[in-house]
C-alpha cells in the first residue's frame, strides 16, 4: 500500500531593510506535523526574547505531547491550547524573574496537521501573524487579526480600505504576554494534497496585499520552497519595512525531496 506523503514546511526569516534586529522566530517541526511563527511586539522590551520563548515552548510541547495531537479525536484542540497557555506562562515567569523583560510580548500562530483519516489543518493564533490557505488559485485568510482596527471593522465603524491605512492598524488586542490567561482563537479545516498553507508575520502582509500573495503562490507550482523564497524576496523588494517571516507547508516537489 502506498504511504501518504508527509506535509513538509519550508521557512525563512529576514530582518528586512529598516529594522536593526530581527524579533521574529519560527519553528519547523516537520517530524511532528507542527509549524510556528512568532513576532515579538515592536516598541516593547525584549520582543525577541518573547518570540524565541514562544517557539521554544511550542517545540517542547510538540515533542512531549505528539501522541495527544495524533491519537485522540479531540487531541488537536487540547494540544494547541496547551502550547499557547504553556508559552504564555513561561513568558510571564520570565517577566517576574527579570525586571528588564517586563512588558514583553509576541504574536503567535501555529499550524498542526493531523494526517488521518482525512488530513485536517488546525490553527491557533493570537495577534496579527496570519495563516492562509492557497487552493486551486484561491487564497483564503484562515485567521482574524487581533487588532484594534479589526475590532473597528467588525463593529462597522470603518471599512476595510480605511483599515489598511489606519495609523493604529498594528495595535494588538491579544498576544502572548499581554495577560495572565491567554487562550488562542482556534480554526480547523480539511486539507487536500495540492493545498499550500502559509504562516507569516505582518512583515509580509505590510508589504503584500492578499492579491499579491496569491500571485506569488500561483507561480510556485505547488512547491513550498519556491513559494516561501519568492514571498520573502517580494516583501524585501517592496521595501522590507519590518522583519519578515514565512513558512509554507505543502506536499509539493521540495516536500518530496525533504522527506
Amino acid at each position: 500500500m502506498t504511504q501518504p506523503q508527509r506535509w513538509i514546511g519550508v521557512g525563512r526569516t529576514e530582518t528586512g531593510h529598516v529594522r536593526a534586529s530581527n524579533q521574529d522566530a519560527l519553528a519547523l517541526l516537520n517530524d511532528y506535523g507542527v509549524w510556528v511563527v512568532a513576532d515579538g511586539m515592536g516598541g516593547h522590551p525584549a520582543g525577541d526574547v518573547a518570540a524565541q520563548t514562544a517557539v521554544s515552548v511550542a517545540t517542547e510541547r510538540a515533542r512531549a505531547r505528539t501522541s495527544l495531537l495524533h491519537d485522540h479525536p479531540n487531541g488537536a484542540a487540547e494540544f494547541m491550547i496547551d502550547v499557547v497557555t504553556s508559552a504564555n506562562r513561561r513568558i510571564h515567569d520570565l517577566m517576574l524573574e527579570q525586571s528588564s523583560l517586563r512588558g514583553m510580548g509576541t504574536t503567535f500562530v501555529a499550524l498542526a496537521i493531523t494526517p488521518t483519516p482525512i488530513p485536517v489543518a488546525h490553527i491557533a493564533h493570537l495577534g496579527d501573524s496570519r495563516a492562509y490557505l492557497y487552493r486551486t488559485g484561491q487564497l483564503t485568510q484562515l485567521t482574524r487579526d487581533h487588532t484594534l482596527v479589526q475590532q473597528l471593522v467588525q463593529r462597522g465603524l470603518i471599512d476595510e480600505a480605511t483599515a489598511l491605512v489606519h495609523p493604529e492598524r498594528h495595535v494588538l488586542t491579544k498576544g502572548l504576554g499581554m495577560g495572565a490567561d491567554m487562550e488562542p482563537e482556534l480554526t480547523s479545516i480539511p486539507v487536500t494534497p495540492h493545498d499550500l498553507l502559509v504562516l507569516c508575520s505582518d512583515g509580509l502582509t505590510k508589504m503584500l496585499e492578499d492579491a499579491a500573495i496569491a500571485s506569488v503562490l500561483s507561480r510556485a507550482s505547488g512547491d513550498p520552497h519556491r513559494a516561501c523564497h519568492n514571498l520573502i524576496e517580494e516583501a524585501l523588494k517592496r521595501g522590507g519595512e519590518d522583519n519578515v517571516t514565512v513558512i509554507v507547508v505543502g506536499q509539493g516537489p521540495s516536500a518530496v525531496a525533504a522527506v
